[in-house]
C-alpha cells in the first residue's frame, strides 16, 4: 500500500472547510486528494482508476492489474461530485443517471463503497 501523502489532520480540516462552503482551491485540492487516498486504502487494488481532474487520480478495487495505456475501467468526475459522493450527499446511481460521473468498463463501479467519509465540522 502506498504511503499516505496527506495527514489525517490536514485532510479532515480541508474536507471540513469544503463541506462548510468557505474553502478555496487549495482546500478543495487537498480534500479531493485526501479522499482519493482514503478510497485506495478502503478498496486496495489496481483494476479501476478513479480520476478527479485537475486534482488527482487513484487506482483501487481488487482485480486484474492494469499496466500500460488507458485503463479498461475508468471513473471520472469533477471535484464537487467526488466530495458529494464520498460524504454521502450524492448517491452513486443518481450521479450516474444525472451524468455527473462518467464510468467506462465492466468493473467501473463504486456502488457499495460509498459513502465512506464523515467530515468533522
Amino acid at each position: 500500500m502506498a504511503k499516505r501523502k496527506i495527514s489525517i489532520e490536514d485532510g479532515q480540516a480541508a474536507l471540513a472547510a469544503v463541506v462548510a462552503g468557505g474553502s478555496g482551491r487549495s482546500s478543495l485540492a487537498t480534500a479531493v486528494r485526501f479522499l482519493l487516498e482514503d478510497l485506495a486504502e478502503l478498496a486496495p487494488g489496481n483494476s479501476v482508476e478513479v480520476r478527479v481532474p485537475p486534482f488527482g487520480a487513484t487506482q483501487c478495487v481488487p482485480g486484474p492489474r492494469h499496466t500500460r495505456g488507458t485503463p479498461p475501467n475508468v471513473i471520472e468526475m469533477d471535484p464537487e461530485t467526488w466530495i458529494a459522493l464520498a460524504t454521502g450527499t450524492l448517491d452513486w446511481n443518481e450521479a450516474l443517471t444525472s451524468a455527473l460521473v462518467v464510468a467506462s468498463g465492466s468493473r467501473a463501479n463504486l456502488d457499495g463503497l460509498l459513502p465512506f467519509a464523515r467530515p468533522r465540522v
